[in-house]
């Protein structure tokens, strides 16, 4: 059940996105469109709930409960990023706003990009840490939370693998070809200042 309701949440998240950039920019009504991208999180609230509730019901602890922490936690690191990409995206398509700046190619302002990115991650693991902490505590049996265990390590693995790729950028900053400026992108605060 958790599996299908992960996947679900997944697909619920694509289509409540389509559906809000489709309010505010096809059919010009943006604060429908902006309602629709705030019950983004409530797919999550119904996640939590339903895991909590299979917990409580005796479900045995298992992958499919530690993966629904980890989704968690990944949708609070990196959703908000996910929407505002795509929001900018297709307002540059749709809405006839400027292109939006891709991310820094060169230099210590890819380092600080790549650090950003990092500390969604990071973000994203400390969420999904909590979420497994607390199902340990409920279920309250540490000959049944093994399953649980392993993905608060897993979470925590592909967190410092991903910093030591973030920390490369620092270490060994990609550098401009000649004859061209490493410069940061302009941002669409800066974009309307202009």
């Amino acid at each position: 059940m958790i599996v299908a309701l992960i996947a679900a949440c997944e697909i619920g998240f694509w289509v409540l996105l389509a559906a809000g950039l489709a309010f505010r920019y096809l059919l010009k009504m943006p604060r429908t469109g902006l309602a629709l991208l705030l019950c983004e999180p409530l797919l999550e609230v119904v996640l939590l709930v339903a895991t909590a509730l299979d917990l409580k019901n005796g479900a045995e602890p298992g992958w499919a409960h530690g993966l629904a922490a980890l989704y968690i936690g990944y949708t609070v690191g990196h959703g908000h990023r996910t929407v505002k990409w795509l929001d900018g995206h297709a307002a540059h398509r749709f809405g006839g706003a400027p292109k939006p700046a891709g991310p820094p190619r060169y230099g210590t302002a890819r380092a600080r990009h790549e650090a950003r990115v990092w500390l969604g991650t990071l973000a994203g693991a400390a969420v999904a840490t909590v979420l497994l902490q607390l199902a340990i505590r409920y279920v309250g049996d540490a000959s049944r939370v093994g399953s649980l265990e392993s993905w608060r390590t897993t979470a925590w693995q592909v967190t410092g693998i991903h910093g030591l790729i973030a920390l490369t950028y620092w270490i060994w900053p990609k550098k401009a070809p000649a004859g061209t400026q490493a410069k940061e992108p302009v941002t669409a605060k800066e974009n309307l200042r202009h």
